[in-house]
């Protein structure tokens, strides 16, 4: 294949990726949140970006659009950082997409994501990624349900233990 075929290519599936992001704002306007082609074609180079940094190769798309769904009613989005956010989720997913082994599907994965962005960390994409999803990683290596978290356990052990004390 000459090169110019190939640059040919990726130009065509670059293109039909932004288009199908593009499609997910018949939906997300519901939620005022309107993304330009713009900003879903920086989402396209942030997945290709993503991908290569952590050693991955994905057929088809989806990812983007699963993200963007998924988090379209969260109440911590608003339109003016709309596309900042999901591109860093994007980021995010792909970089705990190899954190857990592959041992979640996508759609868990994401799911936990929404889980922990809408609730524990209300918003906040540090505590997303360096607090929540770190130790979610950890529990899914080691085999441990998602949600486990070991210092809600120490702190308990030690409440018993005051307890029995007493």
């Amino acid at each position: 294949m000459s090169f110019e075929l190939m640059l040919f290519d990726n130009f065509l599936i670059e293109k039909q990726a932004v288009s199908e992001v593009l499609l997910c704002n018949k939906i997300t306007a519901d939620y005022s949140l309107v993304l330009s082609e713009e900003q879903a074609l920086e989402l396209v180079e942030t997945r290709s970006y993503s991908l290569k940094n952590v050693g991955r190769v994905e057929f088809g798309g989806g990812i983007i659009e699963k993200v963007i769904l998924t988090f379209a009613d969260s109440p911590y989005i608003a339109q003016y950082r709309y596309a900042e956010i999901i591109n860093e989720l994007v980021e995010i997913f792909y970089y705990f997409k190899n954190e857990t082994l592959d041992l979640m599907s996508d759609d868990d994965l994401i799911g936990y994501m929404k889980k922990y962005f809408d609730g524990v960390c209300q918003g906040s994409l540090d505590q997303l990624k360096y607090r929540e999803l770190e130790r979610m990683a950890k529990n899914v290596r080691l085999g441990l349900d998602p949600d486990y978290n070991d210092l809600y356990d120490s702190e308990k052990l030690m409440e018993d233990e005051d307890e029995d004390e007493e």
